[in-house]
């Protein structure tokens, strides 16, 4: 079922960015050098703050340059809820 769930997720990968400001664990945890524990960090930053664009991901601890550069492709930041 996992291996089911990150086929999914690749998939979608290819076909629409993962909007960091209302992706899920899951979505977030799909990027490349982005695993629960950083993906749980992105959500506690965003509930607080917005994501104005991807490159505020840098405010989020553990997230440097490299993996929001890996990652630029499948990134964006959409309107705020």
């Amino acid at each position: 079922m996992k291996i089911l769930t990150m086929i999914l997720l690749g998939v979608s990968l290819l076909f629409g960015a993962v909007d960091i400001n209302s992706a899920s664990k899951k979505e977030l945890s799909s990027l490349n050098g982005i695993g629960a524990k950083k993906a749980e960090l992105i959500i506690a930053y965003r509930d607080a703050n917005c994501f104005k664009n991807i490159d505020e991901l840098i405010l989020v601890k553990g997230i440097g340059k490299k993996i929001i550069d890996k990652n630029r492709a499948n990134l964006s930041a959409n309107n705020c809820k």
